[in-house]
């Protein structure tokens, strides 16, 4: 067995038939609790390895999608060509998140905060206390990156705007109004686009 057999990552993932029995849907929906009930119950979770599921649309792999938002502005940042996932590269961004590892078990509590932490500390340097709220799932089954995978939103309200990337590949970073980012729709990552839609359809 070679190292890279050893080391290969396995990440959490739920039947795509199980999302679409609770109710399947293109774009986002808002009714998150039905969902979470659900697609986190260890009957239907299991760890697969990634480089295969990211080719099965047989199964969605469970992504947290952080927003990190102050006085109504959106942190957002172009994805370099050192990004993970080779489908994104140089396409905008407003989400922040990655996949649950099968290591996030290892912490011996509730492994999607865990993991959710885990990418945030890993892809940026947040420099600000926070409210933070889930509020959203977005599904997008027209790309192929979509097929594979399921978005569970979560806003981050700061209390100042201080994000800082960490990793080399988030470039190009700022803080905008949602309708501003809009106005450059086309240039960001599908799963941005939709959350373009309830961020600027939310009643502040």
């Amino acid at each position: 067995m070679t190292t890279e057999q050893t080391t290969v990552e396995h990440v959490l993932v739920v039947p795509t038939a199980l999302f679409h029995e609770i109710g399947h849907f293109q774009g986002y929906t808002t009714n998150i609790q039905p969902y979470l009930d659900t697609l986190f119950d260890p009957n239907y979770v299991s760890y697969r390895p990634r480089n295969e599921v990211e080719e099965d649309p047989s199964f969605k792999q469970l992504i947290p999608y952080c927003v990190f938002r102050h006085e109504g502005k959106v942190f957002y940042y172009t994805r370099g060509t050192e990004s993970g996932e080779g489908r994104l590269h140089a396409k905008r961004s407003i989400g922040i998140g990655g996949h649950i590892s099968a290591e996030d078990q290892d912490s011996g509590s509730n492994v999607y905060r865990v993991a959710m932490q885990r990418e945030i500390e890993e892809e940026v340097f947040l420099e600000s206390g926070f409210t933070e709220n889930c509020v959203a799932l977005i599904n997008d089954d027209e790309t192929e990156v979509g097929k594979v995978h399921l978005g569970i939103v979560h806003i981050f309200d700061l209390n100042n705007a201080k994000v800082r990337p960490r990793e080399k590949s988030i470039i190009l970073t700022g803080f905008e109004e949602p309708l501003q980012l809009t106005q450059s729709r086309d240039e960001f990552e599908t799963w941005s686009q939709i959350c373009f839609e309830f961020l600027n359809n939310e009643k502040t």
